[in-house]
Formats: C-alpha cells, sequence, structure tokens
C-alpha cells in the first residue's frame, strides 16, 4: 500500500476539477475533509443548516460559474439532499453529489438510521452509482464529473460505503485520475454539419414572421453573443425561455421577452404570431410554451439542442442541428450572407407595437407610489438597480411570475438564474452562486413563503461572509395560490379559506439583525432605490424587507394576439 487513503484521492481530485466550494450538512466524508484543509486550504468547506439547502448552493454556484456544484450528505440525510436534486435536474445543472451509503457488514439487520436511499436518486440524476472499494475513488468521480458536464448538463450521485463515507479512510494503491476539461460547462463542443446549417438558414430566410426561443442551454454553451448577432444580422426578434432569460438584454430591440406561463404578455403574442419558430438550447417543456400552446403544436418549427432525444420531442420539426449551440449559431452567422435576408419591416414593426402595447398596459404598475408597494415596482427597481455584472436569483411561484414579466436584464454581463420548480430554492442558491462568483454582486429575490424554507441559512452566509443581498417580497402569505383556493371554494372563499395562504406579519429586517446580517425595511417604494443601492454596497449579507400588498396577484399568460 501507498498510505495513501480514499480521502487524499477524493481531495486532490475535487482540486484538480476546480472544485472551490463544497456543500455540506456533517457528518459526511470527515477524513476528506481534513485532507481538504492540510492539503488544498483554499477549498471552502461549507457547513449548512439542510441538506436540501447544500444542494441548493450546489446548484446555484453551478449555474453561474459553470462549474460542478459538490454538496454532500451523510446516509441519515441522504433523502433530503435527494428532494434538493430535483431542482438542478430539472434545470439541467452539474451537481455531483455525495452520501454516505450503507455497509455490506450491517446492511439487513436494522443497524440505526438505515434506509436504502439509492432508489430515491435515481429519477433525478444521470448517474446514480455506489462506490464500495476505495480504489474505485479515482474511476467513480472522474466519471460522475464526465457525465455531470456533458451533453445536456445535469446532477450525478455517488454512494459512499459506511454511514458518513467511511470508506474514504482506507488505504488504496489507486491514484488520483483528473481530466480538468470535464470540470466546466461544456467540456466538449460538438460542431454542426454543414447540411443541417443550410437547411436551417433556407427556412429562416424563407419565413415572413420567424421568431427564435432561446433556453437556457444558450447560456450553458456561453452563446449569449452569437445568439445577439445572428438575430441582428437575420432581423429575427428573440423571445426566451425563463431559464434562457439572461441570453439577450431584455432592452435589446429585438428582445421580445419571457415567453410560456411565467411569460411577458407580448412575448407570448410574437411567438403566437410566428410564422416559423426556432428553439435553441431549450427542450419545448411546458413553462417554455405553456403546455404547448404558444406555439400551438403544427406550428412550422426549427430545432437546435446539443442533446439529440430533446429534438422534436414536442414539436414535428422541419430541420434539427445536434449540436452545441455556440458554434452551432456562430456558424450560422458565418452562413447567413450567402442564403438572403427578406424584408422583415412589417414583421419588425408588429412586433415593436406588441411591445409598446404591453409597457403602456403596465406603466402605472412599475411606476406606482402605491402603499403596501406593489410587486411591479420592485422588478422596476432592480432593472434599474443592478449593476452590469450582477447576477439575480429568482424564486418559482409568483417570484418568478413578477421577475419573468417586469425586471429586464440590461447588459449581456447580467446573470439572471431561476428556479425550475421549487419554492426556497432563489436564497440559498444566491448563497451558492455567491462562492461561484465572489467577485460579482449577487442578489436573490424571494417572497416571504420562499424564505421560509431556509431561514436558518442567513446564519450560514454570515458565518462564511458570504454576501448575498437579498430582496424579500414580503405580503404575509403565498398569494399565487389565492386563485386556486378561490375556485376550490366555487369562487365563494370563506372567512378561513384565507388561513391557507395566508401568514403573521414578520419583520425580517430584524430577523436578519439577530443573526447578524444587515437587515432594511422597505415599506414606502421612493425608499427602494437608496435600500438597493445601500445593500449592494454593504460589503456584508443583507435582507431587504419589502412590505408589499397581498391583493396584488401577477398576470394569467396568455395564448394569442388577446391583452
Amino acid at each position: 500500500m501507498t498510505g495513501r487513503t480514499g480521502a487524499r484521492v477524493v481531495a486532490d481530485m475535487l482540486d484538480g476539477y476546480g472544485v472551490t466550494h463544497v456543500f455540506l450538512v456533517p457528518a459526511i466524508l470527515r477524513r476528506t475533509l481534513a485532507e481538504l484543509e492540510r492539503h488544498h486550504p483554499h477549498i471552502e468547506r461549507v457547513v449548512t443548516h439542510g441538506e436540501k439547502a447544500a444542494a441548493y448552493m450546489a446548484d446555484g454556484y453551478a449555474r453561474v460559474s459553470g462549474r460542478p456544484g459538490v454538496a454532500m450528505a451523510q446516509v441519515v440525510g441522504a433523502l433530503n439532499l435527494a428532494a434538493g436534486l430535483r431542482e438542478p435536474f430539472l434545470a439541467g445543472s452539474p451537481v455531483v453529489a455525495l452520501t454516505g451509503g450503507r455497509s455490506p457488514a450491517t446492511q439487513f439487520r436494522h443497524v440505526y438510521q438505515e434506509v436504502d436511499d439509492l432508489p430515491a436518486f435515481g429519477p433525478v440524476t444521470k448517474l446514480n452509482a455506489t462506490v464500495d472499494d476505495a480504489g474505485r475513488f479515482p474511476d467513480m468521480l472522474r466519471h460522475a464529473f464526465r457525465v455531470a458536464t456533458t451533453g445536456a448538463p445535469g446532477p450525478v450521485h455517488l454512494q459512499i460505503r459506511g454511514n458518513e463515507g467511511q470508506l474514504d479512510a482506507e488505504e488504496t494503491d489507486a491514484s488520483p485520475l483528473v481530466e480538468p476539461e470535464f470540470g466546466l460547462v461544456p467540456p466538449i463542443r460538438t460542431a454542426p454539419d454543414e447540411e443541417s446549417v443550410a437547411d436551417v438558414l433556407r427556412l429562416l430566410a424563407g419565413a415572413d414572421r420567424p421568431v427564435i426561443v432561446a433556453g437556457g442551454g444558450v447560456r450553458h454553451s456561453g452563446a449569449g453573443a452569437e445568439l445577439v448577432a445572428l438575430a441582428e444580422a437575420l432581423g429575427i426578434p428573440v423571445a426566451t425561455s425563463a431559464n434562457g432569460k439572461d441570453t439577450i438584454p431584455g432592452t435589446h430591440p429585438l428582445s421580445a421577452g419571457v415567453a410560456g406561463s411565467y411569460s411577458r404578455e407580448c412575448a407570448n403574442q410574437v411567438v403566437a404570431r410566428a410564422d416559423l419558430v426556432c428553439f435553441v438550447g431549450t427542450r419545448t417543456g411546458g413553462m417554455t410554451t405553456h403546455f404547448w400552446a404558444v406555439p400551438p403544436i403544427g406550428t412550422a418549427a426549427i430545432q437546435i439542442d446539443i442533446e439529440p432525444s430533446h429534438l422534436g420531442r414536442n414539436y414535428p420539426l422541419r430541420a434539427s442541428i445536434a449540436a452545441d449551440a455556440k458554434l452551432t449559431l456562430a456558424r450560422m452567422l458565418a452562413s447567413a450572407a450567402d442564403h438572403g435576408t427578406p424584408d422583415r419591416t412589417a414583421w419588425l414593426a408588429e412586433v415593436d407595437r406588441l411591445k409598446a402595447g404591453w409597457r403602456a398596459r403596465y406603466r402605472e404598475v412599475l411606476t406606482s407610489d402605491a402603499v403596501p408597494i406593489r410587486p411591479e415596482r420592485i422588478a422596476a427597481e432592480l432593472t434599474a438597480g443592478l449593476p452590469a455584472d450582477a447576477v439575480l436569483t429568482v424564486d418559482t411561484g409568483h417570484a418568478g411570475m413578477w421577475m419573468a414579466q417586469f425586471h429586464d436584464t440590461t447588459s449581456p454581463g447580467q446573470g439572471y438564474l431561476r428556479s425550475a420548480g421549487h419554492l426556497g430554492w432563489a436564497f440559498s442558491a444566491g448563497v451558492g452562486a455567491k462562492c461561484g462568483a465572489p467577485e460579482r454582486p449577487v442578489v436573490a429575490f424571494t417572497g416571504d413563503a420562499g424564505l421560509y424554507y431556509h431561514l436558518g441559512e442567513i446564519e450560514t452566509a454570515v458565518r462564511r461572509r458570504i454576501n448575498l443581498v437579498t430582496v424579500v417580497n414580503n405580503n404575509g402569505g403565498g398569494n399565487q395560490s389565492k386563485r386556486g383556493f378561490d375556485r376550490a371554494y366555487g369562487g365563494q372563499p370563506t372567512g378561513r379559506s384565507r388561513e391557507l395562504w395566508t401568514y403573521r406579519d414578520v419583520d425580517f429586517a430584524r430577523i436578519a439583525e439577530e443573526m447578524g446580517a444587515l437587515g432594511i425595511r422597505v415599506d414606502r417604494p421612493g425608499d427602494l432605490a437608496k435600500a438597493l443601492e445601500v445593500a449592494l454596497s454593504a460589503d456584508r449579507p443583507v435582507v431587504v424587507d419589502v412590505h408589499t400588498d397581498i391583493g396584488v396577484v401577477a398576470p394569467l399568460p396568455v395564448t394569442g394576439q388577446e391583452p
């Protein structure tokens, strides 16, 4: 034996893959954590108050940095970690999850805390495997990073023998096996074939009212600049999925906004009017298409995606390309002049009218001085106040609706990371995003319903000096549920039906102060800009507690030209 432990192998490999943070609830891989301190002290060990929060932090870290996030939990917390992996699985985010597992010497004997957790990880990972011999650490970790980052990215899980992964204390002759290129998304860029590129360009050139719908795959590929350049060259408006919102600045003349269920009305109107839809880096799921009504199935469609199985899954296609978005869009731009560009003056004028109509309808609420504050005003202030390199993490539910509809990114350097469907994600993901991009301002937007999920992680941010700014839409309830419960009561809600979606009035600014963060309470809309300015310059974790009107609900999505 070499005297090298599995823990040293794991620690050296995490360093070799460029990992800078691991997020965990102890106790898991104790010896590995000690080896990190001894030999790789630059790798931060962020101890959280819950396994689900650790998964969300690793997810936020991965999305903002492009590097796989690492989350760890002992066997008794493994199911909580699996629950957290639903989010990166749905969002296509590379997370490496390491958990403890059963020991052959005690399994099936009702040892303390024994449950077979492995099956729970299957539905939410690209790879779900065990490591039962210390000599397998190198090849299994290598494989985990490969799977997490290649193709459509996603989470992977390794269950390590021992309730705390004590296998890492065993000695092994195996050496670290690192392929650094698989520590960043995308590690492999598949080039498009020329014939497919020509087919797509011919179809776009022949369309009168084409639109591009850009998804998270464009962001993963780092293809935002190519997307914008191609749209400009061909005169094509761009709508995005919520996951792809930051692939084109919302203030760009060709940006139509977020389409689908969490949509800006004019974006759905533009997509519904299109005679050809070019999907790029999106799986054409229910949220992006408002359950396949925007555009309706049967609309002429093109799809470009790194994952061949995504092509044509929900829309019959006139043409498709299975390749990296950045390489494909660049190749299309280089060949665009060969196929000609029709005069799209009328189509772009129609798009501009739809956009102007939306802005006119909502100008009053975007600038409202009403008290309690309207959530649309928060979105407008974040549009105006976020720096050019800021990252915004956004919760699902009403938080996602407010930001998708009413907030605009204003710079190609801004990042927008949204929850794929799990309330409470944005705050913990914001902590992870700040770890992944410590030099950038990071702001999380959530509601009081979302913040309650992982409120204790305020202490984590303070303890670890992770200077996240959290803006809370605090209306004393989860009023996205109001419509649903009103329907359940036959349109006649009772005095008690409100107890199903309302809470007490709580001062989160005060709670933040008690935990060591800076708390700023905002009751008047005119104070929002100053509060955001103070928060961004505070150099400490901040909670901006904005008290808003519980009676205001987000507009419902449209499926056609109706306002």
